[in-house]
């Protein structure tokens, strides 16, 4: 069962809106903006899988994959790991752990890289 157009912008807006309120409050807590987001992200991530999980138990409209990498890509990697264990879910399915590993791939790339640059 996939969801409707409508449905699926709707989620992707409200997930939008709750990071960036949750960036918000964390950020007021001092830890810095990046650190802020990255929790916020992570922890509306981990959610989407455990809302994809139980609407897959009850056989109603889920989640679609590409939306679970891009909150991944988009900094919930630590969300989407501890979600996948602790829900026990899309660990069965080989294209995505793939795809899901390619994306840790490139952000550990990215923060090697980055690390690199800075102590240069």
């Amino acid at each position: 069962m996939h969801f409707h157009h409508s449905k699926r912008a709707f989620l992707i807006l409200a997930g939008i809106l709750l990071i960036s309120l949750l960036t918000g409050f964390v950020y007021w807590t001092n830890l810095g903006l990046l650190w802020a987001y990255l929790i916020s992200v992570s922890f509306v991530t981990f959610g989407a899988y455990g809302y994809d999980k139980r609407q897959s138990r009850k056989g109603r409209g889920r989640i679609p994959e590409a939306v679970l990498h891009i909150l991944a890509l988009a900094g919930g990697t630590p969300g989407a790991a501890i979600g996948q264990f602790v829900f026990r879910h899309k660990t069965r399915k080989l294209r995505f752990r793939v795809v899901f590993f390619l994306i840790v791939l490139l952000q550990l790339g990215i923060v090697i890289l980055y690390h690199l640059h800075v102590s240069v």
